[in-house]
């Protein structure tokens, strides 16, 4: 089908080209999102005389492509989704979930404006690329975790498959599960990790004692035995 291109389309053409593409990706991409027109005489007449409202209009575009990429541009998002121990997914994460999670923030874009190329199905960040324009785009980080918790360690480089990480993780979502006053909780957790590590260090000084007794044992059989060979 051939097309009078109404702004520039990446790998396609210029605001104004008449180009040939498939049916399908005319009628259900570049037609009903007024990127281009079919290019019949009365369109491409049209379109001569609406040239130069276009290329304002194309130049608002840019502006605001702009704009939105000041805001979005290396942010990073969570998302939190339930995952086996090994990190696949009970389910994904989509353009659209990505498109919502950034809506949060104020920043509006659409699900096609997200470079995804395949539905996320593990743990983990990833870097994701957003068109606001032709010539404009933005890089923004989805960080994939089952808790904040656990997004928050991903973004250090732990690795959540870790089987002891997940058992600490696991524990401190019970402990906060079972108070309201989330500081609460966190004093409880930390009291718990100061006693275990006082337990540790407790241990070691037991340990040092008990070899100091056996170095005093050892020299008091050593005198005994000098004092015996004198006699």
């Amino acid at each position: 089908m051939k097309i009078v291109l109404l702004e520039h389309i990446k790998k396609l053409g210029q605001m104004g080209d008449i180009v040939d593409v498939k049916s399908g990706y005319a009628r259900n991409f570049l037609l009903p999102f007024h990127k281009a027109l079919r290019a019949t005489e009365k369109n491409i007449k049209y379109f001569d005389e609406q040239k130069t409202v276009l290329k304002a209009k194309n130049l608002e575009n840019i502006k605001e492509a702009e704009s939105v990429k000041a805001k979005l541009d290396g942010k990073s998002f969570i998302l939190i989704r339930s995952a086996s121990d090994t990190g696949a997914l009970y389910g994904s994460v989509s353009s659209k979930d990505i498109k919502e999670v950034a809506s949060i923030d104020g920043i509006v874009i659409s699900k096609n404006q997200i470079a995804l190329e395949k539905p996320i199905k593990e743990l983990g960040i990833y870097k994701i690329s957003v068109l606001l324009h032709p010539d404009i785009s933005s890089e923004i980080s989805i960080n994939v975790a089952r808790t904040t918790d656990e997004a928050k360690l991903q973004e250090k480089g732990k690795d959540l498959n870790d089987t002891k990480l997940v058992e600490v993780t696991e524990d401190n979502i019970e402990i906060k599960n079972m108070f309201d006053d989330l500081s609460i909780a966190e004093k409880i957790s930390n009291e718990e990790i100061n006693s275990t590590n006082e337990g540790n260090i407790e241990g070691s000084n037991k340990s040092a004692e008990k070899n100091e007794q056996k170095v005093d044992t050892s020299s008091n059989l050593s005198n005994s035995e000098v004092t015996d060979s004198k006699k």
